[in-house]
């Protein structure tokens, strides 16, 4: 009998700090790392979801921009931190999941992050330099073909999903664009608005502004079905490149070894707000697919678009990146 009380106290004691840790967190503010600048998706989502958030926590979101490197540099500062849920990181696939094909990497997604939730899926929109002589997706396969390496994109950098995306369409069209990289979207959106370059693939997010004000002109979007808040606009596989498809997400994570009572709290307070009305309908306005679920389900879908992209990269032939 003793011995099976001993082992009783034995569990008991082991669990007290998990339990203890579940109902005092959090205790201080929470900093939430965004690899880009200001701008961009995860950035808009992040302040979305901070709104909600600080009040069920009842302690402050504070968001940090650390943009670099394709998104790299505010990952190893997240991979490096303390695991105890005070500091994490809100990425997108081209950090998450097509970085480490391209790049030498400090970290390891799977082994140093803990994914607490995948938060939103959405469409890329192909938007053109209203002085690019082009209205549809067919015109611009056409325009490249008799202008090869002419046409300037821009985006977050090399393994971004503007990258990929671009990368994508002129490996099915057999054309060639000219990839000229940027610390973040709002940096290359402010280059074709002034005509610098000519296109951009970039997430709905922050684009249907400038779309709506004529800044832009919209061509199609880079979904498998037309996108709800774009309905007019053909997919591009719809506009004539059979078979195109590519999207982006965006998950929430922390330093891997984070205590699961810590990762388990927050997916529940995260998941709470995604659901609420206002936020799918400011999420939908902006461009994104409220998704949510455990975090189980965000490390399945990080480990399956890992596979994804992978091979991908290597399909579209896009060299590893060097000098970083």
């Amino acid at each position: 009998m003793r011995a099976i009380q001993g082992v009783l106290l034995a569990v008991s004691i082991a669990a007290f700090p998990l339990s203890a840790v579940a109902q005092s967190y959090p205790a201080r503010p929470i900093r939430v790392l965004v690899p880009f600048p200001p701008g961009g998706t995860p950035d808009i989502q992040m302040r979305m979801l901070s709104e909600k958030l600080t009040p069920r926590l009842g302690q402050q979101i504070v968001i940090d921009n650390r943009p670099g490197a394709s998104g790299n540099v505010g990952m190893d500062i997240v991979a490096r931190a303390p695991a105890d849920g005070y500091t994490l990181l809100i990425g997108t696939v081209g950090n998450w999941a097509v970085n480490p094909h391209l790049h030498k990497q400090p970290f390891d997604v799977l082994k140093d992050f803990a994914p607490i939730i995948h938060i939103s899926t959405g469409p890329a929109v192909l938007v053109v330099h209203p002085s690019v002589p082009v209205t549809s997706v067919k015109e611009l396969i056409a325009l490249a073909a008799r202008r090869p390496g002419e046409l300037n994109y821009g985006g977050s950098g090399v393994g971004g999903f503007g990258h990929i995306c671009a990368e994508l369409f002129a490996s099915m069209t057999k054309t060639k664009l000219t990839h000229v990289p940027y610390k973040g979207v709002a940096f290359a959106m402010t280059e074709l608005i002034g005509g610098q370059i000519q296109l951009m693939f970039n997430s709905a997010v922050p684009t249907m502004p400038h779309i709506k004000a004529g800044r832009v002109r919209a061509l199609a979007t880079t979904g498998a079905t037309r996108f709800a808040a774009m309905a007019e606009l053909p997919t591009i596989a719809e506009a004539g490149v059979p078979g195109y498809e590519n999207a982006t997400w965006s998950i929430i994570g922390a330093p891997a070894r984070t205590q699961l009572a810590i990762v388990e709290r927050l997916n529940r307070e995260i998941d709470t707000v995604l659901q609420m009305p206002d936020i799918k309908e400011r999420f939908a306005a902006a461009g994104s697919t409220v998704t949510g679920g455990s975090a189980k389900l965000a490390q399945d879908i990080l480990k399956s678009e890992l596979a994804k992209y992978g091979k991908l990269v290597v399909d579209a032939g896009i060299p590893p990146v060097t000098g970083q």
